[in-house]
C-alpha cells in the first residue's frame, strides 16, 4: 500500500508540473469584480469612456505599451528600427499572434487600426499628421515614413488611455471612427463574451488559450499578460455600500474604486486588502462650452480661473487630504511638464477680480448651464460646488442633475442651453491622459474636431505643434509653458486638482499590478 500511495503521488506531481508548464493550471475558475461604471458603449475607440477603455484592456492588444517606470516598451511588436534620417520606422510583430477567431495578426490589421485610432484620438491625430504613409512589408512587418522627424511616433502608439491604439482586425478597423463597431475580434488575453453583455447587470470575459504572452514579467501595462483565471465577471453594483457589503461577504472579489469615506472601514477589516492601483493619480477639471453666450467671450471663460479654487472641490468629493494634492498647472503634478506658469493670483477664490472682469465683459446675467453627475460619487459634487463659487462671483447658474450616461449623451448636442445643450460640466481625467501638450485631449482646439466644448484657437494648435516637433527636452518645458498660458488665456478647461484612489478586493487575491489603467490580468488567487 505505501508503494502505491508513493506511486500515486509521483503521478499526481507530474501531473501537476505538466499542466504548470502547458498553462491550463495557471487560471482558477471565476473572479467577480465590481467595476466603477457599468459597460454600455463597447468600441473603444468612437467612445472615450475609461469603462470602454478597461473593456478594450480585457480583449485588445497594443503594439507598445507603459511600464512601471513610465517608459514604451514593445508589446504586440517584436522589434522596431528607425534609419538614421529618424524618418522610417520597421516594425516586425511577435511570431504566434492570434485573433480570438484564430486567424493570424497582420501588418495590414495594425495599419488600419492605427488610422482608425489615429482619426479619433487627439494624440493620434497630432501624431499621423507627421505620418507620410503606412506600408506593409510582409505578412507581419511594416513600416511608417515621417514627413518630418517627430518624437510622438512610438509614444503615441504605446499610449495608456482614451483612446488606446487597440489593434483590432482589418475588416473591423475599416469602420469610420465615428461609426460604432459591431464585432468584438481582439487578440488579448480575455475574449468577450457578447452573448452574456447584459448592461446594468454584467459584462462576461473569458480566457483566450491560445493568447501568447511576452516572456517579460507584467510591468504596469507593458512584460507578459498572464491570465490566471478562467472567467471573469464584472458585475454592475451602483450602490458603493452596497458593493463594500457584497465584498466583506466573499460575493465578489474585487472593487475596482470604492468611495473614499468607506476606505477606513475597508482598510479595517482583515479579510480585505487595499491597492494603491494608480501611483500617479487623476486630474478633475472643468470643460466650459465655447459655442454659447456667455462662454463665447474668452473674458467672461477666465474669470473662472478667479472664481475657483481647487481645496474646495477636493475636500468635497474627496475628503481625506491623503488622497488628494492641489496642483495649480494643467499638466500633472509633479511629472516632467508640471510648472506654474501663469498662474499667479488663479485658482485662489479671488471674488473680486472675478466680478471685476465680468463686468468689464459686460455680462448680462445670462443663466449658465450647469451639468450635474449624480450617479458616479467621485464626480456628484463637484458642480454644487462650483455653483456656489460661481454664484458669489455674480453669474446665474442653473445646475441641472442627470446621470453619467444621459450626461455622456447631452454633451454631443450643439443646442443653445436654452434648447437642450450646455454651457459647462465636470470630469475627471486619469494622469496619463494629461501628462503633456499633445496628449490632452482638452487642449485640442481644432474647432468641429476638438472634442466637446469645441474651442477653436489656431494659436493653441500652432504651441501644440511646435511641441509635437520639438525633440530637445528642454525645449519641450518651455513650449509646455507657452501652452499652459495659452490655456489660462483661451480657458478651453480648467484643472481642479488631483485625486487618488485604491482597489479593495479580498485578501487572498494577489500580483494586483500598479497601472494608470485597471487591469486584471496578472492578478491570482492564493
Amino acid at each position: 500500500m505505501a508503494i502505491l500511495l508513493r506511486h500515486l503521488s509521483m503521478i499526481r506531481a507530474a501531473f501537476v508540473l505538466v499542466l504548470l508548464m502547458t498553462g491550463s493550471a495557471s487560471a482558477s475558475g471565476l473572479l467577480r469584480v465590481a467595476m466603477h461604471a457599468d459597460l454600455r458603449a463597447i468600441d473603444p475607440i468612437w467612445s472615450t469612456a475609461y469603462i470602454t477603455r478597461n473593456h478594450g484592456y480585457m480583449i485588445y492588444d497594443t503594439l507598445f505599451a507603459m511600464d512601471a517606470n513610465g517608459e514604451i516598451k514593445p508589446q504586440m511588436v517584436d522589434r522596431y528600427e528607425v534609419s538614421p534620417d529618424g524618418l522610417t520606422y520597421t516594425f516586425t510583430l511577435r511570431d504566434g499572434l492570434l485573433w480570438h477567431d484564430g486567424q493570424p495578426v497582420t501588418a495590414e490589421d495594425c495599419i488600419a487600426s492605427i488610422k482608425r485610432w489615429g482619426s479619433r484620438d487627439t494624440l493620434g491625430q497630432k501624431a499621423m499628421s507627421f505620418v507620410d504613409a503606412m506600408t506593409a512589408t510582409g505578412p507581419s512587418s511594416f513600416t511608417i515614413t515621417l514627413k518630418e522627424k517627430t518624437g510622438l511616433l512610438i509614444y503615441a502608439l504605446g499610449k495608456p488611455s482614451s483612446a488606446v491604439p487597440f489593434m483590432m482586425p482589418k475588416r473591423v478597423a475599416d469602420t469610420p471612427a465615428t461609426t460604432q463597431i459591431t464585432e468584438f475580434i481582439g487578440s488579448g488575453p480575455f475574449m468577450f463574451r457578447r452573448e452574456e453583455w447584459k448592461p446594468g447587470d454584467r459584462s462576461v470575459y473569458v480566457k483566450f488559450d491560445r493568447y501568447r504572452p511576452r516572456a517579460e514579467p507584467a510591468s504596469a501595462l507593458a512584460g507578459g499578460k498572464v491570465a490566471h483565471f478562467d472567467r471573469i465577471e464584472w458585475v454592475v453594483i451602483a450602490d458603493h455600500q452596497q458593493a463594500v457589503n457584497a465584498l466583506l461577504a466573499g460575493e465578489i472579489d474585487l472593487i475596482e474604486n470604492p468611495s473614499h469615506d468607506l476606505l477606513p472601514l475597508l482598510s479595517s477589516d482583515r479579510t480585505i486588502k487595499l491597492w494603491p492601483s494608480n501611483p500617479i493619480g487623476n486630474q478633475y477639471s472643468f470643460r466650459p462650452n465655447h459655442l454659447h453666450k456667455p462662454f463665447d467671450n474668452p473674458k467672461i471663460r477666465q474669470a473662472l480661473w478667479y472664481v475657483f479654487n481647487q481645496e474646495d472641490f477636493l475636500k468635497a468629493v474627496i475628503g481625506d487630504p491623503a488622497y488628494y494634492t492641489a496642483c495649480h498647472s494643467i499638466f500633472i503634478c509633479p511629472t516632467r511638464f508640471a510648472s506654474d506658469a501663469g498662474m499667479d493670483g488663479l485658482l485662489t477664490s479671488n471674488i473680486q477680480r472675478a466680478r471685476q472682469l465680468l463686468q468689464e465683459a459686460g455680462y448680462d446675467g445670462t443663466p449658465i448651464t450647469l451639468l450635474q453627475s449624480t450617479d458616479v460619487a467621485l464626480l456628484a459634487n463637484l458642480a454644487p460646488v462650483a455653483k456656489s463659487l460661481m454664484e458669489k462671483a455674480g453669474f446665474v447658474v442653473d445646475l441641472q442633475a442627470m446621470d453619467w450616461s444621459t450626461l455622456v449623451s447631452r454633451l454631443s448636442r450643439k443646442d443653445p442651453p436654452s434648447a437642450g445643450g450646455w454651457h459647462g460640466y465636470f470630469t475627471s481625467w486619469t494622469a496619463a491622459d494629461v501628462l503633456d501638450p499633445a496628449m490632452s485631449a482638452w487642449l485640442n482646439s481644432r474647432c468641429e474636431r476638438a472634442l466637446v466644448g469645441w474651442p477653436c484657437d489656431p494659436e493653441m494648435e500652432r504651441l501644440r505643434d511646435a511641441f509635437a516637433s520639438e525633440t530637445d527636452p528642454d525645449r519641450q518645458k518651455e513650449w509646455a509653458a507657452a501652452v499652459q498660458r495659452r490655456a489660462i488665456e483661451w480657458t478651453p478647461m480648467i484643472p481642479l486638482g488631483q485625486w487618488r484612489s485604491a482597489m479593495a478586493s479580498r485578501a487572498n487575491i494577489t500580483d494586483v499590478l500598479r497601472a494608470p489603467v485597471t487591469v486584471l490580468w496578472n492578478i491570482r488567487r492564493q
